[in-house]
């Protein structure tokens, strides 16, 4: 057998059997060192996996991770949905757009879609469940709203994605990103405003508008986050790096001093489940390293790239099967594994080709939201039907709903490019040629 074969092999195999991502790529990257080169290459296992975690814009994933798990207990989802209320006011479907737009400013503050889906779920689902709305609407929805957060920055998964791709801007990814994120949770409104008015769900008479000024007032220091991270980064005041440590810092004071809902033991325990989470990270990210250096020693990536081009010499009907290759990840892999694994294939397409990478990015980013909701695994459906109390596959029938209204926003971003490029493009970041 190809050491080809047995590297992929092997890591497939290793996910079927339930072996851990990170355990099955450094398995993978062995069997492939063992079959193909000398066993002398084993010493390099060290320096790939410290190599792979040795670079400085990696810092900002478990500062980001961070800032959502403080945002998430500070109470600012609370304060946001009671503004949001404030200003759509008592209708049908009122608060299916309450839920988005929450969903949406979160995403700027955790870039976790996870994290996302928790914070909007504890405190909308009682009051949509009260408003007559099915629970498993109510949680796919939350689910789906939430998935934006790997587009809105900051985006973890973006923050991966420009440092595996050679040459790409993180300022422009993340600029590039503010629209395809706004268009994919427009993109569930329709739906979801559809069905809210078609079966009568949320009587207007029944409730009440929050005054509007005293809602702003306690929305507002949420608010700010996202204009003091894109702000910053437009100024050139800080790095995406040093954003990460600044919205920490601004996450704690407003947590501590002005909602006052952390204190110096909450803080402990958050820095405790951000360092567990960082390190399930970190550790892939580690372990990939191994795999990503036995692929392309073996010259495996060129060879399935290659492969992918001999399907077909049209650039769009390969970037199709490319955009279904990673909604089909996107079921039962989380984006850091994604962009990890398919990266290095996929990246000689991107050159072949000439594919923008930042748009191409974005293109990644979207299918992969829509696999944060599309089960058998479906994270953040996982944790919304949790707090719901309700069974997994109870929201299937939602779910194909909103994957069918936001793969029309991937398809628009697919065919305008410019959705994604002009604002960057605007903002005088380095985006290459479209």
């Amino acid at each position: 057998m190809s050491p080809d074969l047995l590297l992929i092999g092997t890591f497939l195999l290793a996910l079927l059997l339930g072996v851990p991502v990170a355990i099955a790529l450094g398995l993978g990257g062995v069997v492939g060192i063992l079959a193909g080169l000398s066993p002398d290459m084993l010493a390099t296992l060290g320096t790939n996996t410290y190599n792979s975690v040795a670079k400085y814009p990696l810092i900002a994933i478990p500062l980001f991770i961070l800032t959502g798990l403080i945002f998430e207990r500070a109470g600012v989802a609370a304060s946001l949905v009671r503004f949001a209320q404030a200003i759509i006011g008592p209708r049908h479907g009122g608060l299916t757009v309450v839920a988005v737009l929450v969903c949406l400013i979160m995403g700027g503050m955790s870039g976790s879609g996870p994290a996302d889906a928790a914070a909007v779920a504890m405190v909308m689902l009682p009051s949509m469940r009260k408003a007559g709305y099915p629970q498993p609407f109510s949680a796919t929805l939350i689910a789906a709203s939430s998935s934006t957060a790997i587009l809105i920055p900051p985006s973890i998964a973006l923050i991966l994605y420009s440092i595996v791709v050679p040459g790409v801007d993180l300022r422009a990814l993340f600029a590039a990103g503010v629209f395809p994120g706004i268009l994919a949770g427009l993109s569930l409104l329709v739906p979801a405003l559809f069905l809210a008015r078609k079966y009568r769900w949320e009587d207007p008479e029944e409730s009440e508008r929050p005054p509007f000024w005293p809602s702003f007032k306690a929305a507002l220091p949420a608010l700010f986050a996202p204009v003091i991270i894109l702000g910053g980064l437009r100024s050139g005041l800080f790095t995406p790096t040093e954003a990460a440590v600044v919205a920490v810092t601004y996450g704690i004071i407003v947590g501590c001093l002005v909602y006052r809902n952390l204190s110096l033991r909450n803080l402990f325990s958050l820095i405790t489940d951000a360092a567990v989470t960082s390190g399930v990270v970190m550790l892939i990210i580690a372990l990939a390293g191994i795999f990503a250096w036995a692929g392309t020693t073996l010259g495996t990536f060129q060879h399935l790239a290659e492969a992918l081009l001999s399907l077909s010499s049209n650039g769009w009907v390969l970037l199709g099967l490319v955009m279904v290759l990673v909604l089909i990840a996107g079921m039962l892999l989380d984006a850091v594994s994604i962009y990890l694994i398919l990266i290095p294939i996929v990246l000689p397409l991107m050159t072949h080709f000439g594919w923008n990478p930042v748009w191409f990015g974005i293109l990644l980013a979207m299918n992969i939201a829509i696999g944060q909701f599309t089960p058998p695994v479906a994270v953040n459906l996982m944790v919304t039907t949790r707090i719901a109390n309700i069974r997994l596959e109870h929201t299937l029938g939602w779910a194909m709903v909103f994957i069918a209204a936001m793969a029309v926003s991937l398809l628009l971003v697919m065919l305008l490019p410019g959705i994604a490029l002009w604002l960057p493009e605007q903002l005088g970041f380095v985006v290459g040629q479209w």
